[in-house]
């Protein structure tokens, strides 16, 4: 019998790259300059302590202890299997020694002691965490005097929702109120007013780091409006669950159209995904900030 694991591993590990090796590969060298420039702004020092609030798979916890080979790195999530991954491919790498296992959500770290660690990182968990104010004061609590905190966000506010006659940055304008019905689903699962995916944006981030407390915070967002140029199929498209709330564009279809419906989307948007008709819009936000 197939391992099972929780939707958050399930997603982090699977249904964010559709089962598909070039995905996976096509995200990560999307993902390691992320983790380089979180890293850049913890500043690490040589024996210095690092918890990664929302680890997932380990990238910026990892990175944190190949870039200072005598750090300590703490790995926080909410997902045991991820933590038992997490513990896994640290005990392959010969580094356990140097690793913690945490399970708690960013929002309540009280498993960590005041002023305990030298750095807070976080890559990707805001987005997912409704206490934002909780999270930062948690964040501020256990962060040393002079501490670091270094995250990244994407901010999903940006341009959302799209128009009616946009689905993915294509023109849909000819199928629009069938695409409408498989925008809906989305729309009933994370609602714009109050999902922790949509209710905040970059400025939020600045005014939450400012009322915590700390001293000292920096925020850099990088917009990026371009024509598709990425490689993704059909196939890969459809497998792909963009969070681990949501259904893959597959299992939308299936919920929200009739066959007939499914046939005529199908038959527009593929030669489009295909022939990469489209335009790629994204927004992102880096802060770090020190106690």
């Amino acid at each position: 019998m197939a391992e099972q694991r929780d939707m958050w591993s399930e997603w982090l590990l699977n249904r964010r790259f559709g089962g598909n090796a070039e995905q996976m590969k096509a995200a990560m060298d999307y993902l390691r300059p992320v983790r380089d420039t979180v890293l850049l702004h913890a500043s690490l020092g040589e024996g210095e302590t690092l918890l990664d609030v929302g680890c997932g798979d380990g990238l910026i916890a990892f990175g944190a202890l190949e870039k200072s080979k005598t750090a300590r790195v703490i790995f926080s999530d909410i997902s045991q299997d991820l933590l038992n991954h997490a513990q896994n491919l640290a005990t392959q790498m010969d580094i356990l020694d140097r690793c913690q296992f945490i399970q708690t959500p960013a929002e309540n770290l009280s498993p960590i002691p005041d002023a305990s660690v030298d750095v807070v990182t976080t890559r990707s968990v805001l987005i997912f965490v409704a206490a934002k104010q909780q999270a930062f004061s948690e964040f501020y609590r256990v962060l040393k005097p002079e501490g670091r905190l270094s995250i990244f966000e994407p901010i999903n506010r940006f341009r959302y929702p799209e128009p009616q006659h946009v689905y993915m940055g294509y023109d849909v304008t000819p199928i629009a109120e069938i695409t409408n019905k498989v925008k809906a689903i989305y729309r009933r699962l994370q609602p714009i007013e109050s999902d922790p995916m949509l209710d905040f944006d970059e400025r939020d981030l600045v005014t939450l780091a400012e009322e915590t407390g700390f001293q000292e915070v920096h925020l850099d967002l990088e917009i990026e409006i371009k024509p598709k140029t990425d490689q993704a199929t059909w196939e890969r498209l459809l497998r792909t669950a963009g969070n681990p709330k949501i259904p893959t564009l597959d299992e939308a279809l299936e919920q929200t159209l009739t066959p007939a419906e499914k046939e005529m989307f199908v038959s527009y948007l593929r030669p489009l995904v295909e022939s990469r008709q489209g335009k790629s819009q994204s927004a992102v936000a880096y802060l770090w900030a020190i106690k």
